[in-house]
């Protein structure tokens, strides 16, 4: 792939990853305990192009700094560590692109493991502890906590990436398409 092909790719994938949550965040899913973000439906592209590693990397940069004016300076810890999973599940993509289940586990695992580590830290700067949610009180210990991420986050992650992202790859996995945007058989 040329290069210049490469960085239009990822900036593609960016910029559709960062809209996508931008939508997310107005409708309150993509940022509090219970997240959903359809943006994550996108990380499946890594499957097929390594464009997506940077592109997807980027895009979750740029969607979580949107959250500084909402949770202020502890929106930056998604920032980095938000955007550490989507790096790292999109480098498990990559690595995995031959065998799709184990591939699509990737941002399900790295995001359910790192996200609900930083989460209460966010979640106390919002003002979310006063509630409780599905009978667990969210102000619990940090271990209750991170539990409680744990289950939430995989779950949001697991219909994004599974359900949606199944969806994004059968499209995507056109031939017509794949030739047009040099994406990878795999």
């Amino acid at each position: 792939m040329k290069r210049s092909q490469y960085i239009a790719q990822a900036g593609i994938i960016a910029a559709v990853y960062a809209v996508l949550t931008f939508i997310m965040i107005q409708t309150g899913l993509a940022s509090g305990p219970i997240q959903f973000r359809l943006s994550e439906g996108l990380t499946v592209i890594a499957c097929l192009t390594p464009a997506a590693i940077p592109g997807l990397t980027l895009g979750s940069v740029v969607a979580n700094a949107a959250l500084l004016p909402v949770f202020g300076p502890t929106a930056l810890l998604d920032v980095v560590f938000g955007s550490l999973g989507t790096l790292l599940g999109a480098l498990w993509m990559w690595r995995f692109r031959q065998r799709r289940a184990l591939a699509l586990l990737g941002p399900v695992v790295t995001n359910a493991l790192i996200v609900p580590a930083y989460l209460p830290v966010i979640l106390a700067a919002g003002g979310y502890y006063e509630h409780t949610i599905f009978g667990v009180n969210i102000a619990a210990s940090w271990p209750t906590m991170y539990a409680f991420g744990v289950v939430t986050v995989a779950v949001g992650q697991f219909v994004s990436v599974y359900v949606l992202g199944g969806l994004v790859l059968m499209a995507l996995r056109r031939p017509g398409f794949e030739r047009m945007f040099g994406i990878e058989r795999g």
